[in-house]
């Protein structure tokens, strides 16, 4: 990492490409469990629902690929393309099972290195991730392994507090760094969080949920939203943050 930031001082490098670059060497050291989609944040469809609430999930959520269960949310039985749907809107006789895709299973260990590889061989984007006792960890898929390499770059156009670890981005909600001080989210976000306990905004947000939260959960603190983007060494690299409706604020807490 010292290499690329001289290269970049010394103007060998754009900045972007530094990045870029960076990403790439940090997936040496990550694994699926490290990025994926939590279970609890999965989108799923049951196999038993109606072509209608198919529809409707794939309308809602805007995905192109859904993990199917049977039974219990556990149990997935295959992946089914959105696209997919269009065969059974066209052909009501169709059994939805019949359009399933295999599913493929990861362990939460796997190097991220390793699981690029697999989904550029087997045209394959997602996956489903488990745990040590073979139970249903998350998902993750090549968008979220990519997104290691340029997602800390996109959509950013104001770097403000970019020393602090916190950005604007082009939606309006904010990137900050698990590792932003307390001091720099108050001045950032206008509150007077206390700085006695936590050094920094990640700690205090692992305080609140009572572990330290995984990608796809989000946690509410001070009216901000703080939803993981990316953990790393089993803490928080980077939260998604949005400020909370105060209707929805208020629902929350009464």
């Amino acid at each position: 990492m010292e290499t690329l930031a001289e290269a970049e001082e010394r103007e060998l490098i754009a900045p972007e490409s530094r990045q870029m670059l960076e990403g790439v060497l940090r997936m040496a050291e990550l694994s699926a469990g490290d990025v994926m989609v939590a279970a609890p944040r999965m989108d799923l469809l049951d196999i038993h629902a109606s072509v209608d609430e198919l529809l409707g999930a794939v309308i809602d959520t805007g995905h192109s690929r859904f993990p199917v269960y049977d039974g219990q949310r556990d149990n997935i039985i295959g992946i089914l393309l959105a696209k997919d749907l269009l065969k059974l809107q066209r052909a009501p006789e169709l059994n939805l099972r019949a359009l399933l895709r295999p599913a493929v299973f990861v362990p939460e260990s796997k190097g991220l290195n390793e699981l690029l590889r697999d989904f550029r061989s087997n045209r394959n984007h997602l996956a489903i991730v488990i745990d040590e006792f073979g139970n249903t960890a998350g998902l993750i898929t090549i968008e979220d392994v990519l997104e290691e390499i340029v997602g800390e770059i996109e959509d950013e156009f104001d770097v403000g507090h970019s020393d602090a670890g916190i950005y604007t981005l082009a939606d309006g909600s904010f990137r900050v760094a698990g590792d932003a001080t307390i001091g720099a989210v108050n001045e950032a976000f206008g509150l007077t969080l206390p700085d006695q306990d936590f050094d920094t905004i990640g700690g205090m947000v692992a305080h609140e949920h009572g572990r330290v939260p995984r990608r796809g959960e989000s946690v509410d603190l001070a009216g901000l939203r703080f939803a993981v983007m990316i953990n790393r060494g089993g803490a928080v690299r980077w939260f998604k943050v949005i400020r909370v409706p105060a209707t929805e604020a208020d629902d929350s807490s009464g």
